[in-house]
């Protein structure tokens, strides 16, 4: 797994991250999402390194990366505080201008990124996200009963963590490790059984729920937008349209250009058509040169 590939703790201001990198060329960041590692890349990464330099963490709070101390405002877990880590992490490798690509709560850093630090960001991909605030402001009984875990994991009383830590592999239903892969199935779930990962995960969705929505409120009231091009890649086994066309609702967002694809599977994208999503980003790196 990651053949080619340094493995390193990468010591920040108030966090250490762990982070693998690899390859040459324009530089690329690979976000995961939850509940998983950076190892969640390690089809795609290997593919992406023929042509990059890929640089693939595990987001604060996840995986073997720490979490600094609980704030009252979940701050410490904010999309911002993330997009931070991935922009101090990049100066340290010493790389100005990189690609971010984001699935799932590693979209929502990348589109964070893209806005708080647009001098540093070439390219934005969004795999299976939208803006926080769209998804807030458009909640109704459908799209509460489908994406009810969000509100679950971000209750502030911690029920999730007492429910998740009582029985790991219970509440996530856990995978064969063939369609996983079993180095990055047996990351993943070695980090879920820990309790401190769990407390991480759970932080980030109550930033979500508060202070990542203000932020995004902060940024349309100003008339912040994204200039740089953009892809959506959208998994076709999921309910990313759940409130209409996502790439209309990402319009908005975006002074630069926007692509869209659809990915052939379910949500996982990079485990599930690991081939088809490094093809979608390489073809998209290659035929915009922002850098």
């Amino acid at each position: 797994m990651f053949d080619g590939f340094e493995l390193d703790r990468v010591h920040l201001d108030e966090v250490t991250l762990r982070v693998r990198y690899g390859g040459a060329g324009t530089p690329v960041v690979l976000l995961h999402g939850h509940p998983r590692t950076h190892t969640t890349w390690h089809e795609v990464a290997p593919r992406l390194a023929e042509h990059h330099v890929v640089v693939t963490p595990d987001l604060r709070g996840y995986g073997r990366s720490t979490l600094p101390p609980d704030r009252p405002d979940h701050a410490q877990s904010s999309k911002r505080a993330m997009a931070g880590d991935v922009v101090r992490l990049m100066t340290h490798l010493g790389h100005d201008r990189f690609a971010v690509v984001g699935h799932d709560r590693g979209a929502l850093v990348a589109y964070r990124a893209a806005l708080d630090h647009p001098d540093r960001v070439s390219h934005l991909v969004v795999m299976d996200g939208l803006p926080v605030v769209e998804h807030l402001e458009r909640t109704d009984a459908t799209f509460a009963r489908a994406w009810w875990h969000w509100w679950f994991l971000g209750q502030t009383d911690k029920p999730a963590e007492r429910v998740i830590n009582a029985d790991p592999d219970a509440w996530y239903r856990t995978p064969d490790p063939a369609d996983m892969g079993e180095g990055n199935h047996a990351d993943v779930w070695a980090a879920l059984r820990n309790p401190a990962v769990v407390h991480g995960m759970c932080e980030d969705y109550r930033a979500g729920l508060g202070i990542d929505r203000d932020h995004d409120e902060a940024d349309r009231a100003a008339g912040r937008r994204i200039a740089c091009p953009t892809l959506l890649l959208e998994s076709a086994d999921d309910d990313l349209d759940i409130h209409g066309d996502p790439a209309a609702i990402w319009a908005p967002w975006l002074t630069g250009p926007l692509s869209h694809r659809v990915i052939n599977s379910g949500h996982h994208q990079a485990e599930q058509a690991p081939a088809s999503v490094a093809d979608a980003l390489l073809d998209f790196l290659s035929a915009v040169n922002a850098w």
